[in-house]
């Protein structure tokens, strides 16, 4: 036979597009349209129908960006078309390549009922099934001009991203707006053909199967007269029977569908837009659920939902419907899908607190998955805290971006720094909006990668980011795909659901161990410095405001305050969303954050202050009251007293330029350039900075990555660097005791402060930037005399290693990393860390001098960046940045010394001293939170961990009769399987190996 198939494929393309698609919808009429602008803000559904609208004909220009408007469009189904299937065609002006990135609508009928969704691919509403001719339509449109920030040229700077710099000008041309006829055979024929020439199309061309389909779909276009599809379509459609009856083989991948909107709690839109996207895709799901009986809905974040449940009531009830007929799944057990490299360890507990007692509490539903499909990469410290939650799966598939190698599984036991192991999948699909595309589907299956011992994979399918959820056509292609020869198995069915399926099949999954890294997108650990400041401040902050709430409430009956911690704690993880807390946001989300995170601080400080004076009493006595973890100045953890400082710091002139900074166990040289060229750690007897090389290097690079600009740094950007060495002022500070150093570059200033305490080994590093350049990325290098193969980054619930070598591709892509509170580098016996108050990125490099053949070791911290998408205007303006270089620290040091500059002293006047509330005996073991359990109890509730990852045993202390400890979960329930800790009347002794994670809850007497 004659090799006739691109011709044949060529006119199924053709006929589809140009005959058989526009018959769907064979008649029409033009629908009456008219429209009403909200002023500023969206306004109340009540006040949108009420409102009184003007004419606007199709064609007409509408839309300010950000802005609402209030479409009503009526009309009468033609006596002719009585006993039809009538729908409603409202295109607002959409880009059917866009969906969730520009205009959206949300329907309601004249009474205020929410109908459905409108977005580019879900544009109709069903009117009637068959319809009444002469019947009346009336709809309201509440419709969203939200301008389209990545556009087809992508990544441009544009002022669209904030109302404030965005401008009136209309955004959108008001398209179709008609009744038409819905003529289900052509549909239902558009779907048969699509989905067979999507299969063939992935099909080996000598695969006789790929022939039997051609051969179909040819006679079936043959049926079909162009000049009447919709009386021919279903003679078309006969001949395609017999090649979608052939079952799959049964060896054939098998793909569990879940419906799945991914909707960004904040991205290219505002957290109010979310609001809406929620409402309007949950709207269009439930509408789905119920046309559609096999189809299963999940959606994640229960921030989301509690959103739908405050603004749209009346969607809230169709949704619980939903999951009360087990089809609306909630799913993830978080409150957002965070990132989960710099939340701090307890915001990450946090985050499954409220997150799954959301859902406890609305549903009686409990998550054991954990579905966090586009968080930028995992730490290591994230198993324990699953696990300590209750759940125990974790589903991603952001991994697949990574640029440089490909993750070697599909299925597999990820293992985290305590040695906890959490069942993970990755999609082997590679998208979280999988659309039922054969392509799509014969992706998953030839990519997966744990083929002949594992068969199941899962598929989020509906489109997301923006929101907008699964299609009727998405469902409709699945039942195709249900059992079909040549193409995987699809079948819907809940997170648990595969879950269960995919563990029992494959017992000895492999195990891959530490964090998982994400070869892209590691600039999100610097981009907008303001709101990761915020952040690591409100976690601090919160920290303080829960120790002395709690107390204050068991020592002088202060009322704790419940409600507020509650809705202070869900805002910070709200702002810890992956495109919040990265930096990945247009302006006016950031501009927010910045003004939210200073109402936190308000509020927190206000709670502090109150307790603090409680548990201070009237007085004059100035003290200091200790926040961090560790002794402090002789002011012991959780306590406030009398601080004892011993010895002093003395400031002197360089011989050859410069100043020296000593107290009597580090002596620091700072050279006529402002450098740190010696920080000599006296009791070593011990030099920290390299030979030749100078600290505090403030190092500055040209910063253009290839895609993604507030994401991405390309590693190219190492091949051009400056060295800031020039400095306006190198001058004593005020305090005689300190070293001020002002440098200008560029458009830009810093002004540093270096300082030596008394006693102390820690040089402290107090950094301003007036930062106003574009494109360019602020480094501050450390260059270390230390051989060391490895370093250590803080993490969450204690720290994990990466090597500082580059021996293969894996640890070459990590050329930018996280770190929470310190890094540190050790040789056997001595070590350096250096810890901060706010900065996450970082990179370690190491070389060999040519001098000595020593070993340099450099760490450089990742200040500022100047991306100029989504937000053009990226961090310009004044920025405030605190570390501190501890030379001969230990890692226990590096734990110490990095709690110590994120909780600075807090100092109060009053009259008697503040015993602990809980204490423990040994500095290994770090508390991490003290509070009152949530159930408003009165219980005290300790959370701690190891922290330098070995077994240790610590007898925790209580300033309070005890009457009995329970081991929980983070949810404060108890664990059935956990020994009761030993207990004597006010001491605890607990046992932990590295890293372990303990949450107590004591009943008071």
């Amino acid at each position: 036979m004659h090799d006739d198939r691109t011709l044949v494929e060529a006119r199924l393309k053709r006929v589809l597009d140009e005959r058989i698609r526009p018959a769907v919808y064979p008649e029409s009429v033009p629908l009456d349209v008219a429209v009403w602008h909200a002023p500023g803000e969206p306004v109340p559904v009540v006040d949108g129908l009420a409102a009184t609208p003007e004419p606007i004909e199709a064609g007409a220009r509408w839309g300010a960006p950000w802005g609402t408007s209030w479409f009503r469009v009526t009309g009468t189904v033609p006596e002719a078309w009585a006993g039809r299937t009538v729908e409603a065609l409202l295109d607002l002006g959409f880009d059917e390549n866009m969906p969730g990135f520009q205009c959206e609508g949300l329907v309601y009928r004249p009474d205020g009922t929410p109908v459905k969704g409108l977005n580019p691919r879900n544009q109709w509403v069903r009117i009637g099934a068959p319809v009444e001719g002469g019947e009346q339509v009336r709809l309201h449109i509440e419709a969203a001009s939200n301008p389209v920030i990545l556009d087809y040229h992508p990544f441009l700077p544009t002022q669209l991203g904030d109302k404030e710099t965005a401008g009136s000008a209309p955004q959108y041309r008001l398209e179709r707006m008609d009744l038409a006829v819905f003529d289900e055979t052509v549909w239902q024929l558009v779907i048969d053909l699509e989905v067979l020439g999507e299969l063939m199309a992935e099909l080996p061309v000598e695969s006789a199967r790929r022939w039997d389909i051609l051969r179909a779909v040819e006679r079936a276009l043959d049926a079909v007269d162009l000049q009447d599809v919709n009386g021919t379509a279903a003679a078309a459609r006969s001949r395609l029977e017999d090649v979608l009856s052939v079952p799959a083989a049964p060896s054939a991948h098998r793909i569990s569908a879940v419906g799945h909107a991914h909707i960004d709690s904040a991205w290219l839109w505002p957290l109010r837009e979310t609001v809406r996207k929620v409402a309007r895709t949950t709207s269009n799901m439930t509408a789905l659920l119920e046309d559609e009986p096999d189809f299963i809905f999940a959606m994640s974040q229960a921030q989301q939902w509690a959103w739908v449940k405050e603004h749209r009531p009346e969607v809230w009830a169709r949704v619980k419907k939903a999951v009360a007929d087990g089809r609306f799944v909630p799913a993830g057990g978080m409150w957002v899908e965070s990132d989960t490299n710099m939340p701090g360890s307890e915001a990450m507990a946090r985050q499954f607190v409220h997150g799954k007692r959301f859902f406890l509490d609305e549903f009686g539903i409990e998550n054991d998955e954990v579905w966090l499909p586009d968080t930028f990469g995992f730490a290591a410290g994230l198993p324990q805290i699953i696990k300590a939650a209750g759940s125990k799966w974790l589903l991603t598939q952001k991994i697949s971006w990574s640029q440089t190698n490909r993750f070697p599984h599909h299925t597999f036991q990820w293992e985290g720094i305590d040695g906890t192991r959490i069942f993970t999948h990755f999609p082997p699909v590679d998208t979280y909006n999988c659309s039922m595309k054969g392509s799509e589907i014969a992706h998953a299956a030839q990519n997966f990668k744990d083929k002949g011992v594992a068969r199941h994979s899962l598929a989020p399918t509906g489109w997301g980011d923006g929101g907008g959820g699964t299609t009727r056509e998405m469902v409709a292609k699945a039942a195709r795909l249900r059992d079909l020869e040549g193409s995987a198995t699809v079948v819907w069915e809940t997170p648990e659901e595969f879950f269960t399926k995919a563990e029992a099949e494959y017992p000895d999954a492999p195990v891959w161990v530490g964090e998982l890294y994400l070869e892209l997108h590691r600039a999100t650990l610097t981009s907008q410095a303001r709101t990761k400041q915020g952040n690591r401040r409100s976690e601090h902050l919160l920290r303080e405001a829960e120790l002395w709430a709690s107390t204050a409430a068991v020592r002088t009956g202060f009322p704790y305050p419940y409600e507020e911690l509650d809705r202070v704690w869900k805002t910070v993880l709200l702002h810890q969303f992956h495109d919040i807390l990265p930096g990945s946001s247009i302006a006016w989300v950031h501009r927010e954050a910045r003004k939210t995170y200073e109402r936190v601080a308000e509020e927190l400080g206000g709670i502090i202050e109150a307790a603090q004076r409680a548990l201070a009493g009237e007085g004059d006595t100035a003290l200091v009251f200790n926040s961090a973890p560790h002794s402090r100045d002789g002011v012991r953890a959780g306590a406030a007293g009398m601080p004892v400082v011993e010895g002093e710091a003395a400031l002197a002139a360089r011989v050859n330029g410069g100043y020296v900074l000593d107290n009597g166990v580090l002596r620091v040289e700072i050279d006529a350039r402002g450098l740190v060229v010696s920080a000599y750690d006296r009791v070593a007897d011990r030099e920290t900075v390299a030979p030749g090389q100078a600290a505090n290097l403030l190092q500055i690079h040209p910063d253009f990555p290839n895609m993604w600009d507030a994401w991405d740094v390309d590693e190219f950007y190492r091949n051009t660097v400056t060295d800031l060495v020039d400095a306006d002022e190198v001058v004593p500070g005020e305090d005689g005791v300190s070293v001020r150093i002002v440098r200008s570059f560029g458009a830009s200033r810093v002004t540093q402060v270096l300082s030596l305490p008394p006693g102390e080994r820690r040089l402290g590093i107090d950094t301003e930037v007036d930062w106003h350049e574009t494109e360019k990325f602020l480094k501050l290098a450390f260059p270390l005399d230390v051989h060391a193969e490895r370093y250590a980054s803080e993490t969450q619930f204690g720290h994990f290693y990466r090597p500082t070598h580059t021996n293969t591709s894996w640890e070459a892509a990590k050329f930018e990393a996280c770190n929470h509170r310190f890094v540190h580098i050790e040789e056997p016996g001595w070590g350096v860390a250096l810890v901060n108050d706010s900065t996450y990125g970082h990179d370690v490099t190491r070389t060999v001098r040519d001098t000595d053949s020593g070993t340099t070791t450099t760490v450089r911290v990742s200040l500022l960046r100047a991306p100029r998408f989504p937000d053009p205007e990226t961090d310009q303006g004044v920025h405030r940045f605190r570390h501190a270089l501890v030379p001969g620290a230990a890692i226990g040091d590096a734990v110490r010394e990095g709690w110590r500059i994120n909780l600075p002293e807090r100092r109060v006047t009053g009259s008697r001293e503040v015993t602990p509330l809980v204490s423990v005996d040994q500095d290994a073991v770090v508390v991490t939170a003290v509070k009152l359990a949530d159930d408003g109890s009165g219980d005290v509730v300790v959370r701690f961990h190891e922290s330098r990852g070995g077994r240790t045993r610590a007898m925790l202390t209580a300033g309070f009769e005890v009457a009995g400890v329970t081991v929980t979960d983070l949810l404060e329930r108890p664990l059935q399987d956990a020994a009761a800790p030993r207990h004597d009347g006010d001491r605890i002794s607990v046992p932990l190996r590295a890293f372990e994670l303990v949450t107590l809850r004591l009943r008071r007497a």
